[in-house]
């Protein structure tokens, strides 16, 4: 088993995952001015990205963008991460490669806590990739606890287009039920800036 065989159902049996959908669970955060490279290259990208339609596209037109603009503005508090294998535990299915991570170290040598899992959806199915989401969230809160950090961590899924972002403390996973479109990128990279870096 890996991350994206989960279903919420495993996840709930296996962990005793307890999820719900909490209405705009990060609607009280503010919008981040986006540094002005990344606003243009949205808005010349965002069309290219839509007329092509898959998942690659998206993934290096509309994600890696603005996860790696973060990533530069960031450079001193947060590392980035694309295509890790992230196995914590074979015996209990955590495993696999991971799309995106971000840490709140800017070191780029090896993973460190505390991180942060970013899931790219499939067939721009957002709901989908949801379970594989919290399945590398479970992953990533036992990665934390080897260095003793506990606390939330959490988790986005995102088909380049739209955003939705996760938080799971303890056994209680939240998924916020506003899906964020990349046409508002201030908020989604408000949200960022304060899972990622507070």
């Amino acid at each position: 088993m890996a991350y994206s065989d989960f279903t919420l159902s495993d996840l709930r049996k296996r962990f005793h995952l307890v999820v719900e959908e909490v209405p705009d669970l990060f609607g009280d955060v503010p919008a981040v001015e986006l540094p002005a490279l990344l606003g243009n290259a949205l808005r010349r990208n965002l069309p290219l990205a839509s007329a092509l339609s898959t998942e690659k596209a998206r993934c290096e037109l509309l994600i890696a963008p603005v996860l790696v603009e973060f990533k530069f503005l960031h450079g001193t508090r947060v590392g980035l991460f694309s295509g890790l294998e992230f196995n914590l535990d074979d015996s209990l299915g955590l495993r696999g490669r991971c799309d995106f991570m971000l840490t709140r170290n800017p070191q780029q040598l090896d993973v460190t806590a505390p991180v942060v899992v970013l899931v790219e959806a499939k067939n721009e199915n957002i709901v989908a990739g949801i379970p594989q989401c919290l399945a590398e969230m479970i992953a990533a809160q036992r990665f934390n606890l080897r260095d003793e950090l506990v606390g939330t961590v959490y988790g986005i899924v995102t088909s380049g287009e739209l955003w939705r972002f996760m938080k799971l403390d303890g056994l209680n996973a939240a998924v916020d039920s506003v899906q964020y479109p990349i046409q508002i990128p201030e908020k989604i990279f408000g949200i960022l800036t304060a899972i990622a870096l507070n």
